[in-house]
């Protein structure tokens, strides 16, 4: 190792360092970028695959380590930004332009949470600076414009080259789409499986998303035409399969992620929702209301990787109801950390299979 301060030795030094999640290193990763000297001061930026990443304080430590090795080097400034990869193309799928990352956010049953999860994930991600959009496919039950607080929007249409385009709505930094857009309140939607994978289609293509680094999609339970559709429409980085610690919700959470798997979808991993109730006037105590420990098991049984449990407090109810999400009505709570600490280990599972 050469003893002079200069950009090479400070690439020398840097050169150990290894993004954790990609296994390979900084320098050749080109993620060390605009190193200056100034006496004993040597400054950098470091690019990050995702400005979510969950493990950014220890790769600024160990750069900062590394490059105080080299002689009369006093102080280390880092300065962190972002770029989110492109996922793979795919021959027989059309991606969106503009659109980084598409990946669902699914269940096998109902009543598990998993607008709630796909919410609160897409607020964490922008909140971290990430461009962020949310389609909210369940086009039978689409309930995303009331947690995102969006519920009275009516969103515009325009007409542009290729037939009417959709202005999407857009709340605590994320872009949105959903059907409830485009009924009445209480309208309910009687539709057969064609008119759904047209609307799904639109939602996907005849959107103004702009540039999104993510673009989740929150889907309907089960195994049916909507995820048919998305699978068979749009290259996807991948699908989080949201459960509880319930046997029922764990036997159809098993059904959703063979059916992904099937079709050539990367199982990101399982996300347990309401694995334990805290009562707001003892938040010392944990009650496992819905059985414990089912996703995680379940998780090691599948072979695919276990994202988090999310407890159940009273304030993930009351934020979407009235429309502030958890993250942002009370990010402190219990429950938002793990949401936020989920969004994380999610954007950097997204930019493994990216750049893999």
């Amino acid at each position: 190792m050469s003893n002079s301060l200069d950009t090479s030795s400070v690439l020398e030094v840097l050169r150990p360092v290894e993004d954790p999640e990609l296994r390979k290193s900084l320098v050749e990763l080109n993620m060390i970028r605009n190193i200056k000297i100034d006496d004993s001061q040597v400054s950098f930026t470091l690019v990050l695959t995702t400005p979510a990443c969950p493990l950014r304080e220890f790769i600024v430590e160990d750069c900062q380590k590394a490059v105080k090795q080299l002689p009369g080097v006093t102080e280390v400034l880092v300065d962190v930004t972002a770029e989110t990869p492109q996922q793979k193309e795919l021959p027989d799928r059309q991606g969106i332009k503009g659109v980084k990352n598409i990946l669902a956010i699914s269940s096998g049953k109902g009543g598990v949470g998993k607008s709630t999860v796909a919410v609160n994930v897409a607020v964490a991600l922008a909140q971290t600076g990430a461009k962020v959009g949310l389609l909210d496919a369940d086009i039978y039950g689409p309930n995303d414009p009331t947690m995102l607080g969006l519920a009275d929007t009516k969103v515009m249409v325009q007409q542009g080259p290729q037939g009417e385009v959709l202005e999407p709505a857009f709340n605590h930094g994320v872009k949105l789409v959903s059907m409830a857009f485009l009924i009445d309140k209480d309208q309910p939607v009687i539709w057969r499986g064609p008119m759904l994978n047209g609307v799904i289609r639109q939602f996907l293509y005849q959107v103004n998303w702009g540039e999104l680094d993510y673009l989740l999609v929150d889907m309907p339970p089960g195994t049916g035409d909507a995820q048919l559709t998305l699978a068979q429409a749009v290259p996807m980085s991948g699908v989080v399969i949201v459960t509880t610690p319930q046997t029922v919700a764990l036997l159809d959470s098993r059904k959703g992620l063979k059916m992904f798997e099937q079709l050539g979808v990367s199982v990101l991993g399982i996300v347990e929702n309401m694995s334990y109730f805290i009562p707001p006037d003892m938040p010392e105590k944990k009650y496992d209301i819905f059985g414990s420990g089912g996703g995680e098991k379940t998780a090691a049984e599948l072979g695919v990787s276990w994202l988090g449990g999310v407890p159940l407090e009273m304030p993930v109810r009351e934020g979407g109801d009235v429309g502030v999400p958890i993250v942002v009505s009370s990010p402190e709570c219990a429950s938002a950390k793990e949401l936020k600490a989920i969004a994380g280990r999610i954007a950097a599972k997204v930019s493994v299979a990216a750049l893999a």
